[in-house]
């Protein structure tokens, strides 16, 4: 099972087992874990569940909409990523999810 381990901006940490098929913003929301809005519920448009992805396997390229989003973002970085864009696959390798000071 794929482990994510979601660590707040001011530094503190939870781990919980993912579900494959589901993306890591519906396992936040499923866990209650703070600081991912998803104020569109998953459809890219809000940009409201960006984060700081950091895996030992590789991830699928972020789709031009993704991009869009991203780029609105001031503190984007090279691992930014929407947490509704990546959906959790059976074998994944475990994953870390750094979540900014703030979303927009």
């Amino acid at each position: 099972m794929t482990v994510i381990t979601y660590i707040q901006h001011d530094g503190s940490e939870r781990m919980v087992d993912a579900d494959a098929g589901l993306s890591l913003m519906e396992t936040a929301l499923k866990h209650d874990i703070p600081g991912i809005d998803a104020d569109c519920g998953g459809g890219a448009i809000c940009g409201t569940c960006h984060c700081f992805v950091e895996v030992s396997g590789e991830l699928p390229a972020p789709d031009p909409q993704e991009t869009a989003m991203l780029g609105l973002r001031p503190d984007r970085a090279e691992n930014s990523r929407l947490a509704c864009q990546i959906v959790i696959s059976a074998g994944m390798s475990d994953v870390t999810v750094r979540l900014p000071e703030f979303q927009m």
